[in-house]
């Protein structure tokens, strides 16, 4: 594997890490059925107002533990544990492991064979993906994201993405079920030894991301053509909360052209305390460097 490919790889990994934390709070993929909202199990009642005091008193607890799991095609799966915080945007350090799918198989070939720390900050990320990203960097082992430079390179969806990053919450995926218009009440279910009651609900992506974001009329059209490429309509949507009106779960559920989208985060220790502490500038390097170097 040449330089060039090697430097591109990086970056294509660790530019998908911007959506390890974004599936943690909040994401996007299409629809697919469930087979709890086909029976006489769902429970058809108004979950609105319930819904909003979740979302109140999701948004306002400011921390929690994530750990999770999500798949995309066969392009890559992943999971990821640690501790974000939203207080003033999106803040924390979570641990991701590719566990399989193209991504994870040309991380393996480059010497990429460990987890990946990512930690957040209000403008950007760093990433580390240890002494295989070193050997290509000049031997930083951090590399360094402005969510403005990322919003640049993606277009309307890396627009869309920066919003996110910077302002969402876990509550995400109960203001999506609120937006939806399609919310059920499944019924009371255990979640880890939690007894909890299960929201659900069909999201329209472009629609949604539309709503939560400042894009005008030419951005708007530009993401629904990229969703519509990427084969991304709408997104299953399913919440678990507790007796105290938190988010203990969320599963996001779809269809890409690649494959399906899935989504599967856990919720706890609200109010944990949180820290992403910035790595060495003498041992971080820019992606906008590494991709200036990939196409020379």
């Amino acid at each position: 594997m040449n330089t060039k490919t090697v430097r591109h790889m990086y970056v294509t990994a660790a530019v998908a890490v911007a959506f390890a934390s974004i599936t943690s709070c909040n994401g996007s993929g299409g629809e697919q059925d469930s087979k709890q909202d086909r029976g006489a199990g769902v429970v058809k009642v108004d979950p609105i107002a319930a819904l909003r005091s979740v979302q109140a008193k999701t948004k306002g607890a400011d921390s929690a533990r994530v750990e999770g799991t999500t798949v995309m095609g066969d392009a890559m799966s992943m999971k990821q544990s640690g501790a974000i915080a939203w207080t003033d945007g999106l803040t924390g350090t979570i641990e991701i492991t590719y566990t399989g799918g193209t991504m994870a198989d040309s991380l393996k070939q480059a010497g990429v064979n460990g987890p990946i720390e990512a930690r957040y900050f209000k403008e950007g990320y760093v990433v580390n993906m240890g002494a295989a990203t070193a050997q290509q960097s000049g031997g930083k082992h951090w590399i360094s994201y402005d969510y403005d430079d990322l919003a640049e390179v993606a277009g309307a969806a890396g627009e869309v993405m920066k919003d996110q990053l910077q302002n969402t919450t876990p509550d995400q995926g109960v203001k999506s079920l609120l937006a939806s218009g399609d919310v059920k009440k499944v019924g009371r279910e255990d979640v880890r030894g939690v007894t909890a009651t299960h929201y659900s609900g069909t999201v329209d992506v472009a629609e949604l991301s539309a709503k939560n974001s400042s894009l005008d009329a030419d951005q708007l059209a530009q993401l629904k053509k990229q969703l519509s490429d990427a084969g991304i309509t709408t997104e299953k949507v399913d919440i678990w909360v507790d007796d105290n009106d938190l988010l203990v779960k969320k599963v996001e559920r779809g269809q890409m052209k690649t494959g399906e989208f899935n989504s599967t985060v856990f919720y706890s220790d609200y109010g944990t305390k949180v820290s992403a502490e910035r790595p060495a500038a003498s041992d971080t390097v820019d992606f906008r460097e590494l991709m200036q170097k990939g196409t020379s």
